[in-house]
């Protein structure tokens, strides 16, 4: 059961910059102008459900474990479009707008690309 979808509407120049860090950036359209340029803009949509370790996010039908979430993720998420996706496997949320994924290679993303959390 899907709990949150969105979509790749956009990529910023630098975006890519971030996997090297193991990290995506997301952001829907009201990313401030010094960090438009690193985020991946999404489309802004309600979340219907907790956002909890053990789910997975799928990306087009590439998918991953939630290993930990931050606790300002699912605010984050439904107000501004903005979380960081980690994918380093760690089990404690150290930083509060953060969903830390397991760590294996990161997704393909393109603009289109459908992004979801499931139960």
């Amino acid at each position: 059961m899907s709990i949150f979808q969105t979509e790749i509407k956009k990529i910023g120049a630098n975006a890519p910059l971030f996997k090297e860090e193991k990290m995506i950036v997301l952001f829907g359209d009201n990313a401030p102008v010094d960090l438009a340029d690193y985020c991946y803009n999404i489309i802004i949509n309600p979340l219907e459900g907790s956002i909890q370790p053990g789910q997975s996010v799928h990306f087009d039908n590439q998918t991953y474990i939630i290993t930990a979430v931050g606790n300002v993720v699912e605010k984050n998420l439904t107000n501004l479009g903005h979380i960081t996706l980690r994918f380093d496997g760690a089990t404690d949320a150290e930083l509060a707008g953060t969903l830390y994924l397991e760590a294996k290679e990161l997704p393909e993303i393109k603009v289109g690309t459908q992004i979801r959390i499931e139960n």
